[in-house]
């Protein structure tokens, strides 16, 4: 055999178990199997009630996605600048959490938070106040963003090329387990959670094992609050289960997944 040939040879057996390695070694979340995240949304009592205690009971920290109209952000502002201080993400979630209504049907959307009735500069204009707000709060200038109600267009045009210099990623609503190299970094899937049992959380998180993926979950209440809501005890469940694996699962802030996958 030429030399030639052994050498091309030697790369192609050195390429595919190069190859192969990778495909086989799941330890490709921060030396975990898997990444989760856990998101809330909207600000509510029942986050700094129920939420940043369990979790920081079992040392984890979570995304809170903080609209600027926010009732807690006035009355309970020291104590979410103590959760920010603490090592929990405040992401942007808009001024005033504009959603899409007349063109989706939504009719609980109110006529002045209609984004139907925006245009792309007040979107972009109302994302950049928050962002000024927020860094007042946590003194960060890098954060990530959660679409309102996944809308993500101002009637035919999108927004999202005009905040991609301001985010350095961003949440959307679809559901789908992800790896690093099929995420939108700018649309972000997610898994809505709502009066799921403890059972189906977990599951959730199982599937990301299995498929060495990440995960990442959208709370709006827990344990009351809001109409979209999930049980304490179910969440404290997943939590639990989280912990006794963490050998195996990372659980981050999702600006944290963010800049690991963007390294």
């Amino acid at each position: 055999m030429k030399l030639s040939h052994i050498i091309t040879t030697l790369s192609i057996t050195v390429l595919m178990s190069t190859t192969n390695a990778q495909q086989n070694n799941p330890m490709n979340w921060n030396n975990k199997k898997c990444a989760i995240v856990l998101t809330y949304d909207d600000a509510l009592n029942v986050h700094l009630d129920n939420v940043i205690p369990a979790l920081d009971s079992a040392r984890f920290k979570g995304t809170f996605y903080v609209p600027g109209n926010a009732e807690t952000l006035y009355s309970r502002l020291n104590e979410w600048r103590d959760a920010a201080n603490n090592g929990h993400e405040l992401g942007n979630h808009t001024v005033f959490h504009p959603c899409a209504g007349k063109s989706k049907g939504r009719e609980w959307v109110s006529e002045d938070y209609d984004l139907d009735n925006y245009t792309l500069k007040q979107i972009v204009d109302e994302i950049k106040v928050a962002n000024t707000l927020l860094k007042a709060i946590d003194g960060k200038t890098e954060r990530t963003f959660a679409y309102t109600c996944g809308d993500m267009q101002i009637g035919d045009a999108s927004f999202v090329d005009s905040i991609r210099n301001t985010f350095v990623g961003a949440r959307g609503v679809t559901s789908q387990i992800l790896t690093p190299e099929n995420i939108d970094l700018f649309n972000i899937s997610t898994f809505a959670m709502g009066d799921n049992s403890a059972e189906e959380l977990i599951n959730i998180v199982k599937q990301a094992e299995t498929q060495n993926g990440l995960v990442v979950f959208l709370f709006h209440g827990v344990g009351g609050e809001h109409a979209i809501n999930t049980a304490l005890e179910a969440h404290n469940e997943l939590l639990h289960y989280l912990k006794n694996k963490e050998d195996d699962i990372w659980v981050a802030p999702l600006i944290e997944i963010v800049n690991f996958i963007g390294k």
